[in-house]
Order: structure tokens, then sequence, then C-alpha cells
């Protein structure tokens, strides 16, 4: 790897982490077209950049972080089955998950496809219901301890790459009958304890691995993700106004087919 790499890598998880689409899963098939293969190096920088752009949700989000503690005190219920779950899985996952480009692309594929599916079941479900809601159903506070624990674990399925973690959380909460802009910024602040507590273990179980050099590509990669990131949070927040998910479906087919037939074969 080097800077210009680390660059790229960082730009990609800032704009993936929070659409849809598995940031895990483009930085690994990100990795593939340029060739960098797979080291242990490579997965933990994969997981430790993501922190970088989850720190651009503190950075818009601080006050309900730090001052509304109804909704983090919801964050925290949602965190605990996560944090178990990932706890306990870590060394399954790292080891024989993360880095697999066969789980990640059908990942990628069927992930698109349920999105397709649950977007045509949603509409049908409540037409006339607008895309985004106001009024009490539009509060972070409203959601209920219970739907804060299964939101949890709904998130959890996304410790497979190429789930997504931000999908499995927004389409939980949207089937649980939490407004679409509700689940959307409910993720955002749910991947902060997350993604803290991913980075945190990893590096207690890598760090001492690393050379500096490669402590400096870190660097890069986490701080171009949180300046990227900053900027995608506000595109997924305007685009939820007006659109579905249907779009971020089909895209997750398409490059899954494309990196089937045209790279990985």
């Amino acid at each position: 790897m080097d800077f210009s790499y680390a660059i790229i890598l960082g730009v990609v998880e800032g704009i993936t982490e929070f659409l849809p689409i598995s940031s895990t899963g483009h930085l690994m098939l990100t990795a593939r077209l340029l060739d960098l293969g797979q080291s242990e190096f490579l997965k933990s920088f994969e997981i430790i950049i993501q922190l970088g752009a989850i720190l651009s949700v503190v950075a818009l989000y601080w006050r309900e972080l730090l001052v509304k503690w109804e909704t983090m005190k919801r964050v925290v219920v949602a965190f605990v089955p996560t944090g178990i779950i990932g706890l306990v899985l870590y060394k399954i996952v790292k080891a024989y998950l993360l880095g697999s480009e066969t789980v990640v692309l059908w990942s990628m594929f069927l992930g698109g496809l349920f999105l397709l599916a649950f977007e045509y079941w949603y509409g049908k479900k409540s037409p006339l219901t607008p895309l985004l809601q106001s009024g009490e159903n539009n509060k972070l506070e409203n959601i209920s301890y219970g739907q804060a624990a299964a939101l949890g674990l709904f998130q959890s399925i996304a410790i497979i790459p190429g789930v997504s973690r931000s999908a499995a959380t927004i389409l939980g909460g949207l089937f649980m009958g939490i407004s679409r802009k509700t689940i959307v910024e409910f993720s955002f602040l749910l991947a902060v304890p997350t993604m803290l507590a991913a980075t945190l273990l990893d590096l207690f179980k890598s760090a001492g691995q690393f050379s500096l050099s490669q402590w400096d590509f870190l660097a890069v990669g986490f701080f171009v993700s949180f300046v990227t990131a900053l900027t995608s949070i506000k595109f997924l927040l305007n685009f939820i106004k007006k659109h579905s998910f249907i779009a971020f479906g089909a895209y997750r087919m398409a490059i899954a087919l494309i990196f089937w037939f045209f790279i990985v074969r």
C-alpha cells in the first residue's frame, strides 16, 4: 500500500459508509481493483478507517450525542446486542469472512434484491405514506427501548461483509414503522459506538503488528474518510426526502454482477 491507495480507500469508505450499499464490501472490491491482495493489515485498515467516517456523525450530531440523553439511552440499548454478537464472532468474521470476495458479492447481490423487494412491499403496504414524515413519528426519542434493542439485532446482521450496516438498521426500522428520516438518523448515531468498539477491539488485537509507515497509512485513510463522509451524510438526508432506496438496490446487484462476470472469474 502507498498513500495514494490510502486516499482512494478513504474516499470509498467516506462515500459508502452511510449509504445502504456496504462500505466493507466496497473497500474489499476496491482493494481487488487496486491489486492490493488480502493481508491482516488491510483487514484492520478496512475496519479502522470506518471510525473516521463515523466521527463525522459526532461532528454533525454532537448535540444528540452529548445533550439529548433520551436519544442516547436508546442508542446504548441498541448497541448492546450488536456489541455482544460482534465480540463473540470477531475472530470467525476476521479469519473466514472478511476478505472473502464470494461472501461479499453474494451479500451485495442478495442484499440489493432484498432492498428492491422490501421497497415494493413497503410501497404496497402504505402507498400514501410520504417518504419523509413529520411530527411525533419523526423524533428519535420516541423510538421505544424494545424497538432500539431490535434495531441492534438487525444491525448485527451486517457482521457479514457486504450486507451493509446502514441498510440492515434502516430496513429494520422501516419494518417496525419508524419514519424514514428518523431511522436514517438513528442509524448514523448507532454507528458511533458500534464502529468505535470494532476499532478498539481490532487495535487491541492487532496494533502491535503495525509498522510506523502503516500507522501513517491509517492516519491518511482515517482523515480522508472523515472529510468525505460529511458530504455523504448530507447527500443521504436530502436524497430520502424524495426517493426510496430502489436505486441503491439496483446498484448493489449491478456491481455484484459486474465483478462476477468481468473481474473475479
